[in-house]
């Protein structure tokens, strides 16, 4: 799925939500923290470990060993980040974009 650049992560959540079919824990950086999402992931069964944002009045608590494993998602994401083509996005369709991320992902993590 593929957002536009102005639009806050969160806001596309609940569609990812329902695609990713059955999870046990969902890690996600501050910008994912929201109540209404915490919610829903509670919903179907799912334990957040989301990192409060600083802002929150009360202290959000979650699994601090699980929330080190997110340097595996971010280290894919700088791995793709490393093909220009995906880094600055030149491309105007968003389905050109897409494709040159999937060949991206398959030079990066398969080859």
């Amino acid at each position: 799925m593929l957002t536009a650049g102005n639009v806050s992560d969160v806001k596309a959540a609940p569609a990812l939500l329902k695609q990713a079919g059955r999870m046990r824990y969902l890690l996600a950086d501050k910008g994912y923290d929201a109540d209404r999402l915490r919610r829903s992931l509670r919903d179907v069964g799912a334990v957040p470990v989301i990192l409060g944002r600083r802002s929150r009045k009360r202290t959000i608590r979650y699994d601090k060993d699980r929330y080190r494993g997110r340097h595996l998602i971010e280290n894919a994401f700088r791995r793709l980040k490393d093909f220009r083509r995906v880094a600055t996005r030149y491309d105007k369709l968003a389905a050109n974009f897409l494709s040159g991320v999937a060949i991206a992902t398959a030079i990066a993590f398969w080859l």
